[in-house]
């Protein structure tokens, strides 16, 4: 029977439009369909109702501060009338498209492009709040969305990485003065209290002593007894 019959088949994940004399003439569920073959037109218009995706890559942008980038964006979306998407419009894939990329455009060209760096993650939300009722139109649903990639021209990176490696050393010297006063200030207080206590200003001193000593192998003496007698002040104080 199959030279005298067209068969069409509906997968369980799609909804099938049947047409007649070009006329649409009801929506058909999951599975096989046969009809005569006749001088009467009949087709069957299918949309995959899961869920898909779509990327919208490589757009040339300019920010509010003239600054050229080109942002890389994705987008969830499903059908969720299938007659509306294949009825009253002619590619609803391609619409769905346009009207992410002019969202892009609008959001990206009222913020300067250190607001876009900052503010990459209400992308998703301006573009999916933006193009919700658009969608609907075309008898699908925008569920999710968000930046791939931000690439900015050579010579703007290039500019970045100077402001950047520039803030970095400025923390670097606020780090660094900030530890040199705070050993400062201990040196101080070190030096107030040897002042105050001769015992602790001898045990300092021995202390220095011992560290010279350490890197020391060999010690050769001239002078005679004098510097005996000094050695034997530093590392044994008279008892006063």
């Amino acid at each position: 029977m199959s030279q005298y019959t067209r068969v069409y088949r509906v997968e369980s994940y799609e909804k099938g439009l049947l047409f007649v004399n070009d006329q649409f003439e009801k929506a058909l569920s999951p599975g096989m369909y046969y009809f005569w073959k006749n001088e009467t037109p009949v087709a069957v218009k299918k949309a995959d109702m899961r869920q898909s995706q779509m990327e919208v890559s490589g757009q040339e942008l300019l920010t509010r501060d003239k600054a050229a980038l080109r942002i890389s964006f994705f987008a969830a979306y499903k059908v969720v009338d299938a007659i509306k998407a294949l009825t009253d419009n002619q590619d609803y894939i391609k619409q769905l498209y346009v009207a992410v990329q002019l969202a892009l455009r609008e959001y990206v060209g009222t913020l300067s492009l250190d607001e876009i760096l900052e503010r990459k993650e209400d992308v998703s939300a301006y573009v999916t709040a933006s193009v919700k009722d658009k969608a609907a139109g075309f008898g699908v649903e925008m569920t999710d969305g968000g930046v791939r990639d931000i690439i900015l021209p050579g010579d703007v990176r290039d500019i970045m990485n100077q402001v950047l490696i520039a803030q970095k050393k400025a923390q670097a010297n606020i780090i660094t003065r900030r530890e040199e006063t705070a050993s400062t200030r201990s040196l101080l207080n070190t030096a107030k209290l040897m002042e105050d206590n001769k015992m602790l200003f001898k045990l300092k001193e021995m202390e220095y002593v011992e560290k010279i000593a350490d890197k020391i192998n060999n010690i050769s003496l001239s002078g005679g007894g004098q510097v005996i007698d000094q050695l034997k002040d530093i590392f044994s104080p008279a008892r006063q």
